[in-house]
């Protein structure tokens, strides 16, 4: 981590330039602490309904946990409802007390984006103006948003998006390099993140096919970018936020990780949910490790903790780790910021 700080988000100093990614299904207390940890500068939350919110689901509180060791903490927001995502965040802010918010204008998922929300939301530019005037007048901390280069190759709008953004408060401004029709196909083209940092004086965090340490750096150079944020290349490889690709860390380190991984999510979800979440974390973690193709089913298959320690053990004796696996009970969690 920096001892200066990188950049900031008005008033509040970000000590470092790579950042984990709010991806749904991810970035939950247990991966972002880790991914904290390790580097990365800001803890953003999953996206977060303000349409859920609104009805008071039971299954939205959980998204507001985070530790005190996460700070700074961004809450992620989406809805098409200019009114409820206002005052919704309104309550969640003052209940909660995140460090800054961000509006979800990205998500390029059917349901959430041709309701007007997510990426939705690049289709109705005015609208974006008001969310974040009214937001960046009603709030005590700042507020920034995520955004793609436009619904399709045919509406890139993606420097006037910014442009309203800064235009009506916005801190900062992150952006991923395709757009809502390409959803993750393709490759991500940098050359408009380029063009955003040119024309505003917010921060500028860049998004999109990074993939390695190498693309850290072509990322910076080619954009001048704020910042990087990561998403998918950082499950499995939390290390990347050290600056280092999968091949520099150890199966040793990996070993280790697995089981705190696990016994955390274990902790924060209990024994039959936590086992199935880490599932899809558990096969990027060994992606590559000698013999793992033998235990692949099964450590995604068993049902128990138990059965998975079992399992995992042996995969670890056959791969060459040393170090003797620890039971998941014996993981001891922080204090929780939000019960």
């Amino acid at each position: 981590m920096n001892a200066t700080p990188v950049f900031s988000i008005k008033h509040l100093p970000i000590y470092g330039d790579l950042i984990l990614s709010p991806m749904a299904g991810f970035s939950d207390q247990p991966f972002r602490s880790i991914c904290r940890e390790l580097g990365s500068a800001i803890s953003y939350t999953e996206f977060i309904s303000t349409e859920a919110m609104s009805h008071r689901s039971a299954g939205t509180r959980r998204f507001f946990d985070f530790l005190p060791t996460e700070r700074p903490v961004a809450f992620q927001f989406f809805d098409h409802d200019v009114d409820r995502l206002v005052e919704q965040i309104k309550h969640a802010v003052d209940e909660f007390q995140p460090d800054f918010v961000d509006i979800n204008m990205g998500c390029s998922v059917h349901n959430v984006s041709q309701r007007g929300a997510g990426a939705g939301l690049l289709r109705t530019p005015a609208k974006i103006a008001a969310i974040f005037d009214r937001l960046s007048k009603e709030l005590p901390v700042p507020v920034t948003g995520k955004i793609r280069l436009g619904w399709d190759d045919r509406s890139l709008n993606y420097l006037e998006v910014a442009h309203i953004l800064e235009d009506n408060g916005a801190a900062a401004v992150a952006i991923h390099g395709r757009t809502r029709e390409q959803a993750y196909r393709g490759a991500a083209n940098w050359l408009p993140i380029a063009e955003v940092k040119a024309a505003v004086r917010i921060p500028v965090i860049g998004n999109g096919d990074v993939k390695c340490v190498a693309d850290i750096e072509r990322l910076k150079a080619q954009t001048n970018c704020d910042a990087v944020m990561i998403g998918r290349a950082a499950v499995g490889n939390p290390w990347i936020f050290q600056r280092k690709d999968r091949s520099a860390v150890s199966f040793d380190q990996k070993a280790a990780m697995i089981r705190r991984h696990l016994a955390a999510m274990l902790d924060y979800y209990g024994p039959e949910r936590g086992l199935v979440l880490f599932r899809k974390h558990v096969v990027k973690y060994i992606k590559g490790v000698p013999g793992q193709s033998e235990y692949h089913l099964r450590l995604v298959t068993c049902t128990t903790a138990e059965e998975f320690i079992a399992l995992f053990s042996a995969l670890e004796a056959r791969a060459g780790g040393a170090d003797e696996p620890i039971e998941a009970a014996a993981w001891q969690p922080a204090e929780c910021a939000i019960v």
